[in-house]
């Protein structure tokens, strides 16, 4: 039997079961975990949508998608092991491996991503803030519909509140009236997401977008993370470590935001430009292979007709002069 859900305030009650009615492999499959590949498949297709407006082909997204997406899932569990509890996965650590137990944190799945991502632009010889900028909208499309699997699992809720859009919960003894505040981070990267769209098509330099994502986002968690009773504290202290680091990382972007912008960066130095001059030349050269035997057959045909030994050339006869006689009658 599963909790109920309540929105007393709204009218509405819900009571989603957490797993799908079928198993794979003995384990049982969670909706959290489908409305997380849910949100990162569409993510994904938009980011293949608009790659090449941001200097780079589809098969070069896919190349960082393939590797840079486990690498974000492992990391997103590291960080909550560790700040979970450190010392049980430290004494246990192939437990580390049971994801499908739950435990995930979305800031270590962002840092490992976007790092991994980074360095296989480099590989690639593509400007890595190009990457994270595409990154960078493409994520909050995925935690907006992401967060709705906390839904699901009854969980990232915050303190108790008597507000009209209250949630409440049943904890076995008496329903718990608490922010929903997986539905306040829902609409805040879904809100992020339609303006870093927009915002992308007049940014000035690369690294813009990112840093406007780590602004927003980082605004939005470090307000909602204190509403929360579930947050992952820094070992030996009283710190939330994701509304520390969204404070510190919100700060940071937003002074180098200004810093940049007021220094006037030139877009021609983007990688988008670098990528369009790029396949400019490709066409042109191409052409010039294309039309490359028209030319020379032209050429070769031309030659022959001036070697020709049989041609006959001929001119015109000038006219004949007046008698000079005449010409003094005429006088």
């Amino acid at each position: 039997m599963y909790t109920e859900i309540r929105f007393p305030g709204l009218g509405l009650s819900f009571n989603p079961p957490t797993d799908l009615p079928f198993t794979v492999f003995g384990h049982d499959i969670k909706w959290y975990g489908v409305i997380i590949a849910i949100g990162f498949l569409l993510a994904v297709t938009y980011a293949l949508t608009r790659c090449e407006k941001f200097g780079y082909s589809r098969d070069d997204l896919i190349d960082v998608v393939i590797i840079a997406a486990p690498v974000g899932i492992i990391c997103a569990r590291l960080y909550f092991c560790f700040f979970y509890n450190a010392s049980y996965y430290l004494a246990h650590p192939v437990e580390i491996l049971y994801i499908w137990r739950g435990g995930l944190a979305i800031y270590g799945g962002i840092i490992g991503g976007l790092v991994t991502a980074a360095i296989i632009a480099r590989v690639k010889k593509i400007k890595p803030l190009a990457i994270l900028d595409l990154a960078s909208i493409g994520f909050p499309l995925a935690q907006a519909i992401g967060r709705w699997g906390n839904f699901f699992n009854r969980e990232a809720f915050g303190a108790p509140t008597d507000v009209l859009w209250r949630m409440e919960l049943w904890d076995g003894s008496s329903w718990l009236s608490a922010h929903p505040c997986f539905l306040y981070e829902s609409i805040w990267n879904l809100a992020g997401f339609v303006i870093l769209h927009f915002a992308s098509k007049k940014r000035k330099f690369d690294g813009q977008i990112f840093l406007m994502y780590v602004a927003w986002y980082g605004i939005g968690r470090a307000v909602i993370e204190g509403l929360r009773t579930d947050s992952l504290y820094l070992p030996g202290t009283g710190i939330r470590i994701s509304q520390m680091l969204a404070a510190v990382s919100a700060l940071t972007a937003i002074v180098l935001l200004i810093v940049i912008l007021l220094r006037r960066p030139d877009p021609q130095n983007m990688q988008v430009e670098r990528y369009n001059r790029e396949k400019a030349r490709r066409v042109l050269e191409r052409a010039a292979d294309e039309a490359a035997p028209y030319a020379s057959s032209m050429v070769d045909s031309s030659a022959s007709a001036e070697l020709e030994p049989d041609a006959e050339i001929t001119f015109d006869a000038p006219p004949a002069p007046k008698d000079s006689d005449d010409t003094e009658d005429d006088k």
